[in-house]
């Protein structure tokens, strides 16, 4: 085994940590439909998870070995990391709203990260020990996508970082929000310094 000198950034090995694959989670009930309450995305019809043959000709390779086999993509080189336009991040599958620019921030790890979820009721978590020690994955509550982890040591206020894969995620920029269905969440962004 090698060692390394000196003592290893928490960066570094949260992403060493990142890229050992994870084993197979229980998939949940694919039409469970979206909750709607404060802050919630409003579904009419409950979401109907594609097949996973489906999955694999609509999603790229990396977005579909990241949601669906526990993946992960690699640090700083993915598409959100570094991404700070003002919008929503939603889920890659089912488009559920998860995240909003207004709760990101640079962690240094290379991967997006957020202080919380836009809509809580479309998280789920879960104990993941694949790699020897007790971490929470989060998961998309509709499409059961696995989105990356979530660890107590974010900023204030809520002192999380949700810790994401660009590839879990679509970015829809607040000038879309409306044009694709998410017109609910402009209110957040009308007086808001967008960063």
């Amino acid at each position: 085994m090698l060692h390394r000198s000196g003592r290893a950034t928490r960066a570094l090995l949260l992403a060493l940590m990142a890229t050992v694959a994870a084993a197979a989670a229980p998939r949940a009930s694919a039409q469970t439909a979206a909750r709607s309450v404060n802050r919630v995305r409003k579904m009419t019809t409950p979401f109907h998870k594609p097949s996973d043959a489906e999955l694999q000709k609509t999603l790229t390779p990396i977005q579909y070995r990241v949601t669906q086999h526990e993946g992960t993509e690699p640090a700083f080189r993915n598409q959100y990391w570094n991404n700070h336009e003002a919008g929503i991040y939603v889920d890659i599958v089912s488009g559920e709203p998860l995240f909003s620019s207004l709760d990101k921030f640079d962690s240094g790890t290379g991967w997006p990260s957020f202080t919380r979820p836009l809509v809580s009721e479309n998280i789920k978590t879960k104990t993941d020990r694949t790699l020897g020690m007790a971490r929470t994955e989060v998961r998309s509550a509709h499409a059961n996508s696995h989105l990356g982890h979530v660890f107590d040591d974010g900023p204030r206020p809520t002192g999380l970082r949700y810790c994401m894969n660009s590839a879990s995620l679509r970015f829809i920029p607040v000038k879309d929000l409306a044009a694709q269905g998410y017109g609910e969440y402009l209110k957040l962004f009308q007086g808001a310094a967008h960063k």
